[in-house]
């Protein structure tokens, strides 16, 4: 229990009897966080990560054609979107992973590559 206590950070608490097993509420808080993390990005229409080289982007929103985003975005840059529609258009494929609500799209190769994130 104070190898438990010690990792997560539960200090000024009693260790308990050896063996006994962690209470319900310990194992609720350390799972409720992942799943409304992930409840959260199921949310979020597009989320761009560029991975490799700096390449341009360009993001527009479908029905009114206003440009949401466009440049060139740097090896670690993340964009968040959370609008729909949107059409995604960048220079170079492999450089970034995109995500559609909350779901990693297919590795696209070097070249102009396209994404449509459609209105939930």
């Amino acid at each position: 229990m104070a190898l438990v206590n010690a990792l997560t950070g539960d200090h000024d608490k009693e260790p308990g009897p050896a063996g006994a097993a962690p209470s319900d509420s310990t194992d609720t808080a350390s799972v409720s966080p992942r799943r409304s993390t992930q409840a959260a990005s199921a949310a979020i229409p597009l989320l761009v990560r560029v991975v490799g080289p700096p390449t341009n982007v360009v993001v527009k929103v479908s029905d009114t054609g206003e440009i949401a985003a466009q440049g060139v975005l740097q090896t670690g840059d993340t964009r968040t979107f959370r609008e729909a529609p949107l059409n995604l258009v960048v220079n170079n494929g492999s450089s970034v992973q995109v995500t559609i609500y909350g779901k990693l799209q297919r590795a696209r190769g070097p070249g102009r590559a396209t994404w449509f994130v459609d209105q939930r």
